[in-house]
C-alpha cells in the first residue's frame, strides 16, 4: 500500500516537514508517479514499528522490576 507525504506524516504521528526532511536525507524511499505525486510504501515502516513495540516492552519491564532491598552496609574504617 502506498501513502502520500501527508498520509505518511499522519501514520507516523510526525509533521509533514519532518517526513519531507527524511525523504531529502534518503531515509525514506519514495516513488514518483507521472503526475508529480510522491508515493511512499507503507511496508518500509514495518521494522520501525516492530522495534518501537520491543522498546515499549523493555521500558515496561524495567518500570515493573522491583527495587532491591537496602542492604544497610556499614563502612568500618
Amino acid at each position: 500500500m502506498y501513502l502520500t507525504v501527508e498520509e505518511t506524516a499522519d501514520y507516523l504521528s510526525v509533521s509533514v516537514a519532518y517526513v519531507e526532511n527524511l525523504i531529502l536525507q534518503g531515509k525514506i524511499r519514495v516513488l514518483h508517479d507521472g503526475d508529480g505525486v510522491v508515493l511512499i510504501s507503507k511496508d518500509q515502516f514495518k521494522t520501525h514499528f516492530e522495534q518501537l513495540e520491543k522498546y515499549k516492552k523493555l521500558v515496561e519491564e524495567m518500570a515493573n522490576e522491583p527495587i532491591p532491598e537496602d542492604r544497610d552496609i556499614k563502612d568500618e574504617d
